[in-house]
């Protein structure tokens, strides 16, 4: 189990912020070689399953989640969205949650990443890949410019 967290800054309204990473298919288009197909109709609700698919050539993986919690945020409380990895390589849960503050808002990111086979010396070493790569993600999509969807 490779248990993790980081927080970054945004100047993105917390409503804004919270759309653009909480648009499903968005996190597609910023990590190599993944898509995301939403599996259940919008809008994003409790229940709500999506797959990210992630491969080079034939090998690769899907990375199923569901929604089991929905709290977007308001402009004085902050929204909370946990996703449960029901997949058969990746498992774990990942909680997204957007704080509205004085220059914009604050994202906190926290996740429990498991991968099937991979033995937990190398725990450490997935928390760090993941902080950069999710941390990479987060910057991207909560970037100043205008959301591509």
């Amino acid at each position: 189990m490779a248990l993790f967290q980081f927080t970054r800054p945004t100047s993105l309204p917390a409503a804004e912020a919270w759309r653009r990473l909480t648009t499903w298919e968005r996190h597609g288009d910023v990590v190599p070689l993944t898509r995301v197909d939403v599996l259940t109709p919008p809008p994003t609700h409790v229940g709500t399953v999506f797959v990210a698919r992630s491969a080079l050539g034939p090998l690769g993986f899907d990375d199923v989640m569901e929604v089991v919690e929905w709290t977007p945020p308001t402009t004085t409380a902050p929204g909370r969205c946990r996703l449960e990895k029901r997949g058969t390589f990746v498992t774990g849960w990942a909680e997204i949650e957007v704080r509205p503050d004085t220059t914009g808002a604050r994202v906190l990111w926290r996740e429990d990443l498991r991968v099937r086979r991979l033995p937990a010396l190398f725990d450490g070493v997935l928390a760090a890949v993941s902080v950069r790569m999710f941390g990479r993600v987060v910057d991207r999509l909560t970037a100043a410019s205008p959301a591509r969807r």
